[in-house]
């Protein structure tokens, strides 16, 4: 073997200080993954505190609507009993009830007509 052929495969030595060494830098995120755990449980709860509070307000919503109508339909029903009791009144007067009894031609003697004001069993 020649010398030029020797100096082709041995490589070539570097003086130290030239010599560089390679090292891995390993890039760190900015949030470490126990942060990013306790973040996504944060954000979690808060979302399901979110959904909670707006599916409270929705049911008191609707239950405030239901009492207003029931409400309502009280008023109706009352303002309907009241109406109804007067038309009692009217059509249980003992001048009417005379009347229709004379018309339909039933004779009252001496009889005092008077108007009940329950009915007991």
């Amino acid at each position: 073997m020649s010398m030029e052929h020797a100096r082709q495969h041995q490589p070539l030595r570097q003086p130290d200080r030239q010599r560089q060494v390679k090292v891995k830098v390993r890039k760190t995120g900015w949030i470490s993954t126990g942060e990013k755990v306790l973040y996504s449980v944060a954000t979690a709860g808060l979302l399901a505190a979110s959904i909670f509070l707006v599916q409270f307000s929705a049911d008191t919503d609707a239950l405030n609507r239901d009492i207003r109508s029931l409400e309502t339909d009280l008023a109706q029903q009352e303002s309907q009993n009241e109406n109804l009791a007067y038309q009692v009144k009217e059509l249980s007067n003992p001048d009417r009830i005379l009347r229709i009894a004379k018309e339909n031609g039933l004779n009252i003697q001496n009889a005092k007509v008077k108007q009940a004001a329950s009915v007991s069993n």
